[in-house]
């Protein structure tokens, strides 16, 4: 990606360090920024801009999303070429936004880890631990751009498929840049997160840093989308232990799931009014700093679809997955924003809140994994009870009870409803989609959006092609890397 690359690195780098505290920076040479202490390099993981990712692009291509023509023709242009999985996004000249804002924060993962093993003062354990903690960054930071740019995993074909360009150098006059096999970005990924844990902490100073617990999650997530669910098992139950904190260590002593039967109900903690928020949106819950819930901290802090947008709505079949007493369903409305009637269509459900899109590392998505990986290894036992652990907390006690009689198949569908349940809107589903596409038991599926009319009349239906499970990458990156191949 040549130049392109390098532009971000440095509108990247120049925004992260003005968000950082001054004192770090020492100018030497004129225009070069020196880091040089090992509280520097501390203080360039600790930036804000790092836990927020910009990446909402996933959101319009999940299958649980509908939309309506009288917002959606006024929509922006991304968001409507998303929404029909076109194969072009981006216009000539435009940039990604997902892209850019990775590849800047993949620029400070790889100076801290070329540089500060190097640095003043400091132990070697700091060292080794920030050293850790930035290449498990940059392995979350890889994992997401594979999952946006690189096939779907599939060991047969992962050595020949066409990845993304592992980048290891924060070096804005990098020039040459090729792509790396889908098998060679895995591999790569896998070797960031098991050379970091043995040196992270599982006690955390702030839920935007990576610790042991949050990376043992994201590699057993790792595994589950390459099909390998005996080694994510391993890995999310040491997660699990080291979060109840009987490990080596405790987490921070405010993680836990939230009990949306408390929160959630009118007069509730938090504050919900069903009145207030019907045609508005709902933003009390605690922000990122405070949100039990967040193993690691990634979001996007504004994202329009989750409050005051209304051309992307919840579909009435993915709607009738929630039960009754499910407490989730009152983060969604009837109606559109700012609107007093209901949408057209019976069932269709605005996101209302709240305000940001966590895409981070999260307890819910814990016990989701974990459960996944024993229904699929036939641990009815474990999967039923991790399905408990999360469903109490959403719902009635008597709801919360997962089915008597389920196949193994039909237990994992409840895990992967489950997710939808939890994710709505929230851009999970179409990574789903993705590793289901290979997946034996779920690869015969197809997936389609509707688009309905003022209405609710049926006025067009678009069918997702193998080919978009992966994005093309924008014409303007193609145009300053003339070798580089792009997605069909």
């Amino acid at each position: 990606m040549g130049k392109t690359l390098r532009t971000i690195y440095i509108l990247g780098f120049t925004l992260l360090v003005a968000s950082c505290k001054e004192s770090f920076l020492d100018l030497k040479p004129k225009g070069r920024v020196i880091v040089e202490s090992t509280n520097d390099y501390d203080l360039m993981l600790n930036a804000a801009g790092l836990a927020t990712n910009g990446v909402n692009v996933s959101v319009p291509m999940g299958d649980e999303v509908i939309a309506f023509d009288d917002y959606f023709s006024s929509s922006d242009t991304r968001g409507q070429r998303l929404f029909k999985w076109d194969d072009v996004i981006y216009d000539e000249g435009i940039f990604a936004n997902e892209m850019s804002t990775l590849m800047a924060n993949l620029y400070t993962y790889n100076k801290v880890i070329t540089e500060v093993m190097d640095a003043t003062d400091g132990t070697e354990a700091q060292k080794k631990s920030l050293l850790a903690e930035a290449k498990a960054n940059r392995a979350w930071t890889n994992f997401m751009l594979i999952n946006m740019y690189g096939k779907p995993y599939q060991a047969a074909t992962a050595a020949t498929d066409p990845g993304y360009p592992i980048v290891t150098v924060a070096d804005v006059t990098q020039t040459k840049f090729t792509r790396a096999s889908v098998q060679e970005m895995y591999d790569f990924i896998i070797k960031d997160l098991t050379e970091a844990i043995p040196d992270l902490p599982v006690t955390i100073r702030t839920r935007a840093r990576m610790g042991k617990t949050a990376v043992e999650e994201l590699l057993g997530k790792v595994y589950v989308f390459m099909g390998r669910f005996e080694l994510a098992r391993t890995l999310l139950d040491a997660a699990v232990t080291d979060l109840a904190g009987t490990g080596a260590g405790t987490t921070l002593t405010n993680m836990g799931l939230y009990d949306l039967n408390v929160t959630m109900i009118q007069g509730g903690t938090w504050g919900y009014n069903p009145t207030v928020v019907a045609s508005t949106y709902f933003n009390a819950v605690p922000n990122q700093g405070y949100y039990t819930e967040y193993i690691a901290c990634r979001q996007v802090s504004t994202n329009g679809w989750s409050f005051n947008a209304s051309e992307f709505t919840l579909s009435p079949q993915a709607a009738q997955l929630f039960s009754s007493t499910d407490k989730r369903r009152n983060f969604f409305t009837t109606r559109p924003y700012g609107v007093t009637t209901a949408y057209p269509l019976a069932g269709a459900l605005r996101r209302n809140g709240p305000l940001s899109l966590q895409n981070g590392i999260t307890i819910a998505e814990l016990y989701l994994l974990r459960a996944e990986c024993a229904a699929r290894l036939n641990d009815t036992t474990t999967a039923k009870a991790d399905l408990l652990t999360l469903r109490v907390k959403r719902m009635s006690s008597a709801e919360a009870v997962v089915p008597s009689g389920l196949t193994q198949i039909q237990l994992i569908q409840f895990v992967l409803d489950e997710r939808i349940r939890e994710f709505a809107l929230q851009g999970y589903r179409w990574f789903d989609m993705r590793r289901l596409s290979v997946d034996p038991l779920f690869s015969s599926a197809t997936y389609t959006h509707s688009l309905y009319s003022a209405t609710g009349a049926l006025s067009a239906t678009f069918t997702l092609r193998p080919e978009r499970f992966t994005l093309r990458f924008p014409e303007a990156v193609m145009a300053l890397n003339p070798g580089m191949e792009n997605n069909p």
